[in-house]
């Protein structure tokens, strides 16, 4: 008798450990509450909720990916039934923030998320009012100008505070024609720096101008 077991001992052995993992498979797989279950990988932008008034938020990450769990049997989910995110109605103070990324969905099990948090920069937004002034543009000699209107003659500029600090004035550029002219056009007005340079990210209300000079020739005529 002992030594018909010990007779392939190695092939009975994997036999009994076979026959025990298809026994598992079929009773505890097919056992009640007990659900077969697939993964399903979304794509999901990642938006903020909760930023309070005078306030801008900044992220680099823009799309979370989330892996999730979903019954065998079920029907997948939507993409746009999950969203990401970015809870900030606890932050007051401008500057850069780690905020976790929160996931809002049907009754569904989570697997993985990537991002699982996103660096936020958060601004604080201002106004200020500030005079339009022409800037010519071209060769200047043997024309001048006789007359220079600008309505309305002022806008606001409105952006991050940082961004505000560097604007040294606003401006329309007007090119300065060859020969004596009356020019009437409606002109984006341009946030720019000490060095004229425009200013970015910053915006302009009204967004256009309307412009009226009248050049004549050197001589007055």
């Amino acid at each position: 008798m002992l030594t018909l077991l010990r007779n392939n001992f190695g092939l009975k052995v994997l036999a009994v450990a076979l026959a025990v993992a298809a026994w598992a498979y079929f009773h505890l797989a097919a056992a009640p509450g007990t659900t077969a279950r697939f993964d399903q990988t979304l794509a999901v932008p990642i938006v903020v909720t909760g930023l309070k008034n005078g306030f801008q938020a900044n992220f680099a990450d823009k799309v979370a990916t989330v892996v999730i769990q979903v019954p065998r049997n079920g029907q997948p989910v939507k993409p746009d039934q999950v969203q990401a995110v970015l809870d900030v109605s606890d932050l007051t103070e401008p500057g850069y923030h780690n905020v976790p990324v929160k996931i809002v969905a049907p009754d569904v099990a989570i697997k993985s998320l990537s991002p699982a948090s996103v660096t936020l920069a958060l601004d604080k937004l201002a106004d200020r009012t500030v005079p339009v002034a022409i800037d010519y543009a071209g060769d200047k000699r043997g024309i001048v100008v006789d007359s220079a209107n600008v309505s309305p003659d002022a806008t606001t500029i409105r952006g991050v505070v940082g961004d505000l600090a560097k604007v040294d004035g606003v401006r329309v550029q007007v090119p300065i024609p060859s020969k004596p002219e009356t020019i009437d056009e409606m002109i984006r007005p341009m946030p720019v720096d000490a060095h004229g340079a425009e200013v970015p990210d910053v915006q302009t209300s009204p967004n256009l101008v309307r412009v009226r000079v009248r050049f004549v020739g050197a001589s007055g005529k």
